[in-house]
């Protein structure tokens, strides 16, 4: 039924799939910035990337009808990131543009050695490589992230078909359609000219790895995934569940340190001093003092006027991120082999929510992973579809808080101090069947072991 299904709609979405990546090439024709030739460098670019994630599906032995039907979201989701490459925010006119400018006028690689912007080294490699091409910079970081954009579509595709491959024929490519066009993945490179595509695709195609027993790679993608964002550490607990369940080996995690020296060696070599390298995120840490920034965490619930006791809030918030993670460590060495492919991503999912939701100075931006983990559970177990929907209203609205330049610091109708009590109250909820999911997925574990030894 399926194979008739496919060979029904693989023309008409080939069709219009076709037409929207036409359409992406004249939307290119006709960008801003630049001559001639850069606009049609992007959309040469654009196409290349539609070729990509065609030729990673087939990479992983997709059909042709199915590659067919696949060109509709990719064709789709190339037209829309078109349409945004002109925007310019205010990240990019206050801070990358910047630190490109900076780049481009102290010899490109040779600037490393200096301190510019509060990136770590790999993203600064990107900007001093990019400053010798001869084309709007704010469309290369853009085409940068909308790589990793295809990166992350292709991990979540694999991430389901190694946890349900019984379903692989529609979930898996469900997944890649699915990552490929969610709205905060779509905003937050091709729009904001943010870069959380590259350890968010990173971080999902690791998973996806780890579950498929290839356990040296995963944690080296790890590391660099680490290397672009600090923000890899919310999910990185994973791998210690895994080890202490005893499907990672211990010495396979010590290819984190080393890779992750790899990836800073260059900047080293180019004279960076490695205090600041290795101080760099201590110094994102204590950047912004403020209890939340525009995230929907559960600092949206502190009364107003109580911000000099922010420290105290702080500190509970992060003890309680460590009572979670130490929770789940925990519940990895209680199961050993009984923890399955399914749970671990459910373990996966609760951390991507919970952590950011307890610790404080989060942006909205750091709920990147819980919003594509959770699309990749709502493709692995239908019942996830209303955590995702969750997340992802959670997220898009807190985005769209930002975007807006409307930043809340004032009172609402809530009394609350950052106004966006409804945003964390949604993301609370989303936490909440985050774990009922992971409790039943345990249970379930539980029934199957114990049938195991009933039968043996």
């Amino acid at each position: 039924m399926h194979r008739a299904w496919a060979e029904r709609l693989s023309i008409p979405f080939a069709v219009v799939g076709g037409l929207c990546l036409a359409a992406a090439v004249a939307v290119c024709a006709g960008l801003e910035r630049g001559g001639p030739l850069d606009r049609a460098g992007v959309a040469v670019a654009m196409l290349a990337l539609a070729g990509l994630a065609l030729g990673l599906l087939r990479l992983e032995r997709m059909e042709g009808r199915k590659l067919l039907l696949m060109l509709l979201p990719i064709g789709v989701g190339v037209l829309i990131r078109a349409s945004m490459l002109d925007y310019a925010g205010t990240d990019y006119t206050g801070f990358l543009a910047n630190w490109y400018r900076f780049f481009q006028d102290n010899g490109g690689f040779s600037a490393i050695a200096h301190s510019v912007g509060d990136y770590n080294v790999p993203y600064l490699y990107f900007l001093a490589a990019i400053t010798y091409i001869p084309m709007p910079d704010l469309y290369l970081i853009k085409l940068f992230s909308i790589l990793f954009d295809v990166v992350l579509a292709w991990g979540g595709f694999r991430l389901v078909r190694a946890v349900r491959p019984e379903w692989a024929g529609t979930a898996a490519p469900a997944a890649f359609g699915v990552l490929f066009l969610l709205p905060t993945v779509l905003l937050n490179g091709a729009y904001w000219a943010q870069c959380d595509a590259v350890y968010g695709g990173l971080t999902v195609l690791a998973i996806a790895l780890v579950l498929e027993g290839r356990n040296k790679t995963s944690v080296a993608l790890m590391a660099v995934a680490f290397s672009f964002k600090l923000q890899t550490v919310f999910v990185l607990p994973l791998w210690g569940v895994l080890w202490l369940a005893k499907w990672v080996k211990f010495r396979q995690l010590w290819v984190f340190p080393g890779v992750y020296f790899l990836t800073i060696l260059p900047a080293l070599l180019l004279g960076k001093p490695l205090g600041e390298i290795l101080g760099i995120y201590f110094n994102q840490a204590s950047q912004y003092p403020r209890l939340t920034l525009n995230a929907p965490s559960v600092y949206q619930f502190v009364p107003y006027g109580t911000e000099s006791g922010g420290n105290h809030y702080a500190l509970v918030g992060i003890m309680a991120a460590g009572v979670l993670v130490l929770a789940l460590l925990g519940m990895g060495f209680w199961l050993g082999r009984r923890m399955d492919r399914r749970l671990a991503l459910a373990m996966g999912l609760v951390l991507a929510i919970g952590v950011p939701f307890l610790l404080p100075h989060m942006h909205e931006r750091y709920f990147f992973l819980a919003d594509v983990i959770s699309a990749c559970w709502a493709c692995v177990s239908l019942a996830g579809i209303s955590t995702a929907a969750l997340v992802s209203a959670s997220s898009l609205a807190s985005y769209r808080v930002f975007l807006r330049l409307k930043f809340n610091y004032v009172l609402n109708l809530f009394g609350n101090q950052y106004g966006m009590a409804i945003e964390a109250t949604v993301m609370l909820a989303a936490l909440a069947t985050a774990g009922v999911w992971m409790v039943r997925e345990l249970k379930r574990c539980n029934r199957a072991a114990e049938r195991e030894v009933g039968l043996w």
